[in-house]
C-alpha cells in the first residue's frame, strides 16, 4: 500500500517542535524552523522517537525520521514476460529450486480484459513479492506447443505453477476485482 508523500517540511516540524525563530531561517529552513539534525543522524545512525503530549518528539537525522514513516515494499511489480519453452523451462526450474510458487498470466494482445487486468495483478504481486513470482505468456507471441503445455484455451487464464507442475488456475471472464480475490484465495490455498 502506498502512503501519500508528506510536505517535509510539516514532518519536521511535527517531529522536532522548536520555538520558530525570529526572521528567516537559514538555507533549508522551512518557514522559520531550521532544518538541522542534532549530530546524531546518518553519521552515528542514531535516532530516537517517543510519544509525548499529543505527538511524537524526536531526535536525528531527518532521513531517519522519514524512514521510519515509509514501508520500503513496492506499490507494484512488474511482471516479466516468457518468450518460449526454454524460459518457461527455466522460470519453473527456479521455482522449484527455491520452492517458491509461480503465476503464470496467459494473455492475448487483443484481449481487453486480459489488459485491464495486468496493472491489478502486478500490485497483487508486490503483495506476494519476493515469494512468489509473477510472469506472463503473450499467446500470439509464443509457440503452441507452449499454450498446449500450459493447457490454456481461455484469455485470461492465470495459473499457479509450484514444484515445476501446474497445481491450480483462475479464468479471469469476470470482474477484475473478482478475479484478483480468486487468485489470492489459490495462493494462500497452494503456498
Amino acid at each position: 500500500m502506498a502512503i501519500p508523500t508528506l510536505n517535509t517540511c510539516v514532518l519536521y516540524r511535527d517531529l522536532f517542535p522548536r520555538e520558530p525563530q525570529n526572521g528567516p531561517s537559514s538555507a533549508g529552513g522551512c518557514g522559520g524552523w531550521p532544518l538541522q539534525s542534532s549530530g546524531f543522524g546518518a553519521a552515528g545512525g542514531k535516532f530516537s522517537l517517543a510519544w509525548r503530549g499529543g505527538f511524537w518528539r524526536g531526535r536525528g537525522d531527518l532521513r531517519a525520521a522519514a524512514a521510519a514513516f515509509w514501508i520500503s515494499k513496492p506499490a507494484s511489480v512488474e511482471m516479466e514476460e516468457i518468450t518460449g519453452m526454454e524460459e518457461m523451462d527455466e522460470v519453473l526450474r527456479r521455482s522449484t529450486e527455491h520452492s517458491h510458487p509461480v503465476i503464470i498470466d496467459w494473455v492475448a494482445s487483443w484481449c481487453r480484459k486480459c489488459i485491464y487486468l495486468k496493472p491489478k495483478l502486478e500490485k497483487l504481486a508486490a503483495e506476494y513479492h519476493p515469494r512468489v513470482k509473477f510472469y506472463f505468456v503473450d499467446v500470439n507471441k509464443v509457440s503452441q506447443a507452449l499454450v498446449k503445455r500450459g493447457n490454456v484455451s481461455k484469455m485470461p487464464t492465470i495459473q499457479l505453477w509450484k514444484d515445476g507442475e501446474w497445481k491450480a488456475e483462475v479464468i479471469g471472464g469476470h470482474k477484475a476485482w473478482l478475479v484478483i480475490e480468486e487468485v489470492r484465495e489459490m495462493i494462500q490455498k497452494n503456498s
